[in-house]
């Protein structure tokens, strides 16, 4: 899934998403003049590479919420109107102006979010939200009273590792939105955004640590690993002008604002797989509110403005072009399907070779 949309929403997005998004602006909304640029500049070339990652990004958040009982066909569908409607609409309001002239209206509006706490991870949990309270929880899901999670994952080892390389990525991906590493300031910047990033996502774990550990006296590892994530999301906001200390707590409230939401979610009932939402939606909204705290440009109400914007375009988009391809050509897997997995029903392939560990069990 990650890789077809991967491979999907970058086409698209250079095809017209890319100029949908940072082309002149036509009164602030949307951007228009050019569409599949060959891209001939170096620099024009490494940027929209660094754009259409944050793209596919936003786009794969909904590949975890709603995984083991959506369609391939479906998510691929989502997956194209996120990278070449949804995403680049909203970028263009943050982010317009950075390529060429005229600048969205939150922009100018002073509207701050250095890498995207709301622009990327904000749009992709608001999408992921919309399309799992229209698919609905998986079979099974909140059938036994576990705090929810009578469905753990598979391989905890294996979350960990993408975790961590989740947590190198983003040195990447907020470094590389200062845009430039052209003289020693540009350097010192991303020496100092590298290290609130680091710091963040050590807050956000710790924070979970704690919560967990004064919860059941036990600590939630699946848990704290959404806390570094968290702790990353809310940071991306702004990685440049906090203090190390801010970082941590900011990456802190992160975690915790995540685990607050994860339980509610599990609360109503809402099936969110791997917690996307929580992780990208909360605590990016957070992070976007939080750049208050440290960069004397960024207005609380103009913060607020780009938060709600993003929450009544995204999810009102979303829930009706969700709402419409479930009465017309349905989203979820059928039943069997979903009992036998999206791998075998859809792909015709195992993920996991059952039969194999099976017999080097029985032979154990």
């Amino acid at each position: 899934k990650n890789m077809a949309d991967l491979s999907l929403a970058v086409f698209c997005y250079w095809l017209f998403g890319f100029g949908l998004m940072f082309g002149g602006s036509a009164g602030g909304w949307y951007g228009e003049g050019f569409a599949m640029l060959p891209f001939t500049d170096t620099w024009h070339s490494a940027f929209f590479l660094f754009q259409a990652m944050f793209c596919t990004t936003a786009a794969t958040i909904v590949s975890g919420a709603a995984a083991e009982r959506m369609r391939f066909a479906s998510y691929l569908l989502v997956a194209l109107l996120i990278a070449g409607l949804i995403y680049p609409l909203f970028g263009h309001w943050a982010w317009g102006g950075v390529f060429a002239d005229g600048l969205g209206w939150l922009a100018a509006r002073g509207f701050v979010d250095f890498a995207g706490s709301t622009v990327v991870h904000g749009v992709g949990g608001w999408v992921a939200l919309a399309v799992i309270l229209i698919l609905g929880p998986r079979q099974g899901r909140f059938d036994q009273d576990r705090d929810g999670r009578s469905m753990p994952g598979s391989n905890l080892p294996l979350a960990m590792l993408g975790a961590l390389m989740l947590m190198f990525g983003w040195f990447g991906f907020n470094g590389g939105s200062q845009l430039a590493i052209a003289s020693r300031d540009d350097a010192m910047a991303v020496g100092k955004i590298f290290a609130n990033t680091n710091m963040a996502a050590a807050g956000g774990v710790c924070a979970i640590l704690l919560i967990s550990y004064l919860k059941s006296r036990k600590v939630d590892i699946g848990m704290a690993l959404n806390g570094a994530l968290a702790g990353l999301v809310a940071v991306t906001a702004e990685p440049l002008a906090p203090s190390i200390g801010l970082a941590i707590v900011i990456g802190a409230i992160g975690g915790g604002v995540m685990y607050a939401a994860a339980m509610a979610l599990e609360k109503l009932k809402i099936d969110d797989v791997v917690g996307a939402v929580p992780v990208h939606l909360a605590a990016g909204i957070w992070g976007t509110l939080a750049v208050t705290l440290s960069n004397p440009e960024a207005i609380l109400w103009v913060q607020m403005l780009g938060v709600l914007a993003t929450g009544a375009f995204v999810s009102t988009v979303s829930l009706l072009l969700w709402g419409g391809m479930k009465s017309l050509v349905g989203i979820r897997l059928r039943r069997n399907h979903e009992e036998l997995g999206g791998d075998l029903s859809e792909l015709g392939i195992r993920a996991y070779n059952l039969d194999y560990m099976e017999v080097n069990v029985s032979k154990a």
